[in-house]
């Protein structure tokens, strides 16, 4: 396989085939992300993506599982791409259960829903939305390009399409002066998009972006740590999902949480109790 640059996935990617048909992020403006910022977005040139899936077919075949097209949101790729993509995946991998992918709510309203279900039929079964917060006014601070109303109708259309979703929310993303409308409206938008994955990131400062150019500044203050579990505890206690499976297994987070909601709700407040308490090691 051939990449270009630094590659990402989420951490449930970890045993996935990466297959990188776009470079970059297609929006790229979002002010605490650094992920792409050293790349050029553009659509790979569609024959060197086929013959990288023909090579890892011919090397790893029935031991391909699982495909997370890259880079930052690959959704944004036309039908007729994903088309030629999700085709070769089932020629080449016999055992493939499931193809992933990087979206934004700009890029899943784009399509019609017509083209999300014919991705979904070709075998495009999991998206990763990061709306990051449900508060408008933080979503517009961290240039999100993308309302509440956005994530909310972005998720009914890939829920009519059979498209699983994974929301991703990031901890402290309202600053210390947002951080109570950040969790109570981030709650609200896991009960409106109704996820089947909810996850939680806590955001980290990263040099030369334009989020630690604010910082240094003095124009955004991040939560505490204790801060931030207590946002994540607003979000769990508050949320309303159907039934979401819930993770805070990232690398960036203080805490490492499992569980569904709403069933295990109350043990993942006690243990939020907990170390909030003090009584637990972060």
């Amino acid at each position: 396989m051939r990449y270009e640059g630094k590659i990402y996935r989420p951490p449930s990617e970890a045993r996935s085939l990466i297959v990188q048909a776009t470079i970059g992020c297609s929006w790229n403006h979002c002010t605490y992300c650094d992920m792409y910022r050293e790349k050029s977005f553009r659509v790979r040139n569609l024959d060197e993506t086929l013959a990288d899936i023909d090579e890892a077919g011919r090397e790893l075949g029935p031991a391909v599982e699982k495909v997370f097209v890259a880079d930052g949101d690959a959704l944004v790729m036309d039908l007729e791409h994903w088309r030629a993509i999700l085709t070769a995946c089932r020629r080449v991998f016999p055992s493939l259960r499931r193809v992933s992918a990087y979206a934004t709510a700009m890029n899943v309203n784009q399509k019609s829903g017509q083209e999300l279900e014919t991705l979904r039929e070709l075998g495009l079964e999991l998206l990763y939305i990061g709306p990051e917060t449900g508060d408008d006014v933080t979503s517009k601070r961290i240039a999100k390009g993308a309302t509440f109303a956005d994530h909310a109708q972005a998720a009914a259309a890939a829920r009519r399409a059979g498209i699983d979703l994974s929301a991703i929310f990031l901890l402290g993303a309202g600053g210390l002066e947002r951080s109570a409308e950040h969790a109570s409206e981030s709650a609200r938008l896991i009960s409106e998009m109704d996820p089947r994955f909810v996850s939680a990131l806590t955001l980290t400062i990263v040099p030369e972006t334009p989020l630690a150019t604010l910082s240094g500044r003095g124009k955004f203050e991040l939560p505490s740590s204790e801060q931030m579990l207590g946002e994540l505890r607003t979000m769990v206690s508050d949320a309303e999902p159907s039934d979401a499976v819930f993770r805070t297994n990232h690398a960036s987070n203080y805490l490492p949480l499992a569980g569904r909601l709403p069933g295990d709700r109350e043990r993942i407040v006690a243990v939020l109790d907990q170390a909030l308490a003090g009584e637990l090691p972060l």
